[in-house]
């Protein structure tokens, strides 16, 4: 089994109307690598589970994983001047 037809399968069994395909599968795993990789493991669920609120509430998905992919790599940039002084 895919994780698209997983997906699928989520979806048909939550009732949910919406369409996943691989393009969404693959936005939302590139979003827990960039929050696992930079913030914590267990951000990686948490930050996805956050970016499926805002969509559900009307945010443009690719728009809202941009945003909060930024934010987490963000997180693993050394701070400017860190380290000196």
């Amino acid at each position: 089994m895919t994780l698209t037809e997983w997906a699928h399968r989520v979806c048909a069994e939550l009732e949910l109307s919406e369409e996943i395909g691989k393009a969404d599968v693959d936005r939302i795993l590139d979003l827990a690598k960039d929050a696992a990789h930079s913030v914590a493991r267990p951000a990686a669920p948490l930050t996805t589970y956050l970016l499926g609120i805002a969509v559900g509430r009307g945010a443009d998905p690719d728009a809202a994983a941009a945003l909060v992919s930024r934010l987490a790599l963000a997180q693993a940039a050394p701070e400017e001047g860190a380290g000196t002084g």
